[in-house]
């Protein structure tokens, strides 16, 4: 819940502010000492200029009551023993004093300013003819009023304060909402694009390392090795316009499907095809399919697989097997031989984002990712539940 102190809520206040307050001032000061103020004039012209006096002070001192709220106050009530016309700054400075609400100090000005008003009425000219309880509770009902004045002004300025606050937080959270919101649409359109792109990319390079390296081949081989990766090349950008298309699209689907488990027939054999060696195996039946959720996450891992296997460890025999059941969920496992020695081939570099990418698909699939890197064997096993 926010806290506002008194200097957050109370606002710096405008010329028209500052105008209409010294005009309320002036009238109840000239409405407390008018009469008071002929009775000193012909009968006692000395406590006439010290009236005048401290009322005048008073007007100045008054504008420092934000800064130093009860210390003004206080010294504008004390004024009130020997100056009638102090008493529009001093019922001001009360005022502004209780939209702190701070009620000690409420209370004891509010206190003291009876006691004063009372032992003013005492020595002070009687022009009314009123009883001393009487003045003594006018004394009291304006003290209360004015105290009650300045407690709901405070309030209502922390309430507009609070409220204005909240609306500027909930505009700063929308703004970090929308931030968080773009960040993640780029991870999104990154780990797409490494997931799809990675492996036509690998294939290329696979290709193109094995022709620079391979200077001996007859030009029928060179130009089927170059047209097999003008292929690949042309199959990289109908799958990056894939890719754009899903994530431009209102609903994230795009014109054509995402691979799903049905896919990893065709993945498997185009790995084959560019020349990878893969024991692929699958105790799922064909009348048995995964969820397009979870069969998708298990394509990209089985795929993000083979790329490492194609780019870190050419040549490597490649183990793949999925098992499981609705009950057990579905288990993915890809392992193959590391490199061994400079096989004279170029390897591809990567970014090493490809297992973490990985590891969070399965997460967010409720799912694990084992990475098991021995000196001779790496391994990957992914296991998912069968609905997410």
């Amino acid at each position: 819940m926010l806290q506002a102190a008194p200097e957050d809520y109370n606002q710096p206040l405008t010329r028209w502010g500052k105008v209409w307050r010294f005009l309320l001032c002036v009238t109840v000061s000239t409405l407390a000492w008018w009469d008071i103020a002929d009775h000193q004039w012909h009968d006692d012209r000395r406590f006439f200029w010290i009236d005048l006096s401290f009322g005048l002070a008073s007007f100045v001192i008054v504008t420092f009551r934000r800064r130093w709220p009860y210390r003004v106050a206080l010294v504008l009530t004390l004024f009130g023993l020997v100056s009638a016309s102090a008493a529009g700054p001093g019922g001001l400075a009360l005022v502004s004093l209780a939209t702190r609400r701070r009620y000690p100090e409420v209370v004891s000005i509010g206190v003291l300013s009876v006691v004063v008003g009372q032992l003013y009425s005492h020595y002070a000219p009687n022009l009314t003819g009123d009883p001393p309880w009487l003045t003594f509770t006018f004394l009291v009902v304006i003290t209360i009023a004015a105290s009650a004045v300045g407690m709901y002004l405070g309030s209502r300025r922390e309430l507009v304060w609070t409220l204005r606050e909240r609306a500027r937080s909930a505009e700063s959270e929308q703004e970090m909402r929308v931030s968080q919101a773009r960040s993640a649409e780029r991870e999104r359109i990154a780990r797409e694009m490494h997931d799809v792109l990675a492996h036509r990319i690998s294939l290329i390079t696979m290709h193109a390392g094995a022709l620079a390296y391979r200077t001996d081949l007859p030009p029928e081989q060179v130009a089927e090795t170059a047209g097999l990766i003008q292929a690949k090349a042309h199959e990289a950008l109908a799958d990056l316009r894939q890719v754009l298309g899903v994530l431009r699209s209102p609903d994230g689907t795009g014109d054509k499907p995402q691979p799903t488990y049905g896919d990893l027939d065709a993945l498997i054999a185009e790995s084959a095809a560019s020349g990878m060696v893969i024991d692929f195996a699958s105790d799922l039946g064909d009348d048995v399919q995964p969820p397009d959720q979870v069969g998708r996450t298990l394509y990209r891992v089985v795929q993000e697989a083979l790329t490492n296997a194609r780019k870190h460890a050419v040549g490597a025999h490649v183990t793949v097997r999925i098992s499981g059941t609705p009950e057990e969920g579905i288990t993915a496992t890809v392992a193959n031989a590391t490199r061994v020695g400079a096989l004279g081939m170029p390897v591809t570099p990567g970014a090493g984002l490809g297992l973490v990418g990985l590891r969070e698909r399965a997460e967010l699939a409720g799912g694990t990712l084992t990475v098991i890197d021995e000196p001779t064997r790496f391994s990957l096993r992914c296991w998912l539940p069968w609905t997410t």
